[in-house]
């Protein structure tokens, strides 16, 4: 855990987002890759249990690999080059099949997509116990009435209920945003060094596809590694949850104001 850790997200989703979860996301596709190749007849089934069976990020050097990917340009060359490591020293054999007809995007976009599919459901479940907490506090103050303000200045009355419902509104837009993206975002990327799997010959897109089946992820039309839309569109409704989430916050803090005190904290909270 680091000393600011906690201050900026949960204990669940720090787990997702770390560096042990960003090295098993890209040791899982490898697994998945592998035993895809056995079950389509591009490599043999021992070399891919050997490959499975090593695909463990405890078993990996971190330190080692942190300081290899500067030269190497991106985690995953090194990581593929420790991973070959610790299968040969079970088979020589199944080594020489380890990331087979993949290339290192294939592994860090998959195994993030893997991470984020992880930290969904967590979004999710908090989203919807806020959402349930508003509508409950909308309902019990909606004959509320509280001062109605425009450029923080006092106008007409409002009801304290409509403007936690106006909360509730903008978090329901966000949490059918984030189902939205589901479909783009948790897909398969695989494409091999140039996004043609040419390595693999006639059998990529069956690969593909058993790649896809066996991470239970979606498969795309065509490889995206160089097309960064999906994670930009995640990372935007990430940004437009934290929009409304701060706009709670400020309408709080202001209403929380000393000469103000139309809201208070629950007891025991700061």
């Amino acid at each position: 855990m680091t000393l600011l850790g906690p201050l900026f997200a949960p204990g669940e989703i720090r787990a997702v987002f770390s560096d042990q979860a960003c090295l098993q996301g890209m040791l899982d596709f490898e697994a998945a890759l592998a035993r895809a190749e056995a079950r389509t007849g591009v490599i043999p089934r021992k070399a891919a249990a050997s490959i499975a069976a090593c695909c463990q990020a405890e078993r990996l050097d971190a330190e080692a690999l942190a300081k290899a990917a500067p030269n190497g340009g991106n985690l995953a060359i090194p990581l593929v080059k420790q991973l070959t490591a610790l299968v040969a020293k079970e088979s020589i054999e199944a080594a020489r099949f380890v990331h087979w007809g993949a290339t290192s995007q294939d592994a860090i976009d998959t195994g993030l997509v893997l991470q984020l599919r992880a930290a969904l459901p967590l979004i999710e479940a908090d989203l919807k116990r806020l959402s349930a907490a508003l509508a409950a506090l909308a309902k019990k103050h909606r004959k509320t009435t509280q001062v109605g303000r425009t450029w923080l200045q006092q106008a007409l009355p409002v009801t304290f209920g409509l403007k936690v419902a106006g909360w509730l509104d903008g978090i329901e837009r966000q949490r059918a945003r984030l189902n939205e993206t589901k479909a783009r975002l948790l897909v398969v990327q695989f494409g091999g060094a140039a996004g043609t799997l040419t390595a693999l010959g006639p059998k990529g897109l069956q690969v593909a596809g058993a790649l896809a089946k066996e991470l239970k992820l979606g498969l795309p039309d065509m490889p995206w590694h160089g097309q960064r839309d999906r994670f930009a569109e995640a990372a935007t409704v990430f940004g437009l949850i934290v929009g409304s989430l701060g706009k709670i916050a400020r309408d709080v803090s202001l209403m929380m104001q000393t000469e103000i005190g139309e809201v208070l904290e629950p007891a025991g909270e700061g």
